[in-house]
């Protein structure tokens, strides 16, 4: 939603962006200090002395990298928003398999010199990634006997004869999908997925991913002063009341007995409960650890994915 009030902002829109929170971000948001995370989640008493000054910490309540290629990215250089945020590139993405966890191979040098694959998986996965890097949607010699739109995904990974673990680590830790239903759909979408991966860490080398040095919640707040400066009023601590609707069509928001009248309403499925059908759930966990994570080489900032049939899952969990 913030997102959205800055970019219509700058297209000379009037926009008039209103929270039902004290913070920006609603769900997204970065809650600091500590103290607020305990009340968030009604936890008993304060944080121990052990973990510092609550101040220091960030914690995001849905974390989310942003690919350094991504649209997201691009976004923010389109908007100029990037000059409000610092980022950092994260450390390393690895993979949990047979109860240990490894670096995610993404590179022809990684992908020969990972413990993740034997010797000859190897050189099949590495004639993988070179087919994925030269392949060109626009360009059919590219193709080696695959058609895009009709050729599975487990057909290509046939064609170079890769194993079921380099499957899993490809299709969650390269492609990122969070189940295996894409592998019986055409290829195309995978295909690109994993160029983006490519693409994304070909710019700063680690890894793929970028994220705001002082949490997520940055985004948004970085959005919304994009908003306020070319017009846009923002409203914090705003309960809605009602949604107006006339003639079937929304006219105007209801907030502390005033109305504010709008062409267009833009919402979370939270404000509007009763007009909306759930269809899934994702479930998320905050764990605050006091020691690094092993075989990440003590990394200060890491992405681990389990695939789904390394715990007999329907989906994968990041």
């Amino acid at each position: 939603e913030c997102i959205l009030s800055g970019i219509m902002s700058v297209n000379g829109k009037k926009v008039l962006h209103m929270d039902r929170n004290s913070y920006y971000g609603g769900e997204s948001a970065s809650i600091t200090p500590l103290e607020d995370l305990y009340k968030r989640f009604n936890l008993p008493g304060t944080p121990p002395e052990s973990m510092g000054r609550g101040r220091d910490w960030n914690v995001d309540l849905i974390p989310k990298f942003l690919m350094a290629n991504g649209q997201l990215v691009k976004m923010l250089l389109y908007t100029e928003v990037t000059r409000y945020l610092d980022f950092k590139v994260i450390e390393g993405s690895f993979v949990y398999k047979g109860g240990k966890i490894y670096k995610v191979p993404s590179t022809e040098a990684e992908a020969l010199a990972s413990s993740l694959m034997g010797l000859f998986e190897k050189r099949r996965f590495r004639k993988f990634l070179v087919y994925v890097a030269n392949f060109d949607e626009t360009d059919p010699r590219t193709f080696e006997g695959v058609d895009p739109k009709k050729t599975t995904m487990r057909d290509v990974y046939k064609k170079f004869d890769l194993g079921q673990d380099v499957i899993d680590f490809t299709g969650h830790a390269l492609a990122l999908y969070r189940t295996d239903d894409y592998l019986d759909q055409p290829c195309q979408e995978t295909i690109n997925r994993i160029k983006l991966y490519s693409e994304s860490l070909a710019r700063y080398g680690k890894s793929p991913y970028l994220y705001p040095l002082y949490g997520l919640g940055e985004l948004p707040q970085g959005f919304a002063r994009l908003s306020a400066i070319y017009g846009g009023t923002y409203m914090l601590n705003k309960p809605i009341e009602e949604i107006v609707i006339e003639n079937g069509k929304v006219v105007g928001v209801k907030s502390e007995g005033e109305v504010a009248r709008c062409k267009q309403l833009i919402c979370d499925p939270s404000y509007i409960s009763d007009r909306v059908t759930k269809v899934g759930q994702v479930i998320r966990v905050i764990c605050i650890l006091s020691h690094p994570i092993k075989n990440t080489n003590d990394a200060n900032s890491c992405q681990i994915i389990i695939p789904q049939n390394q715990v007999n899952r329907k989906s994968g969990v990041w």
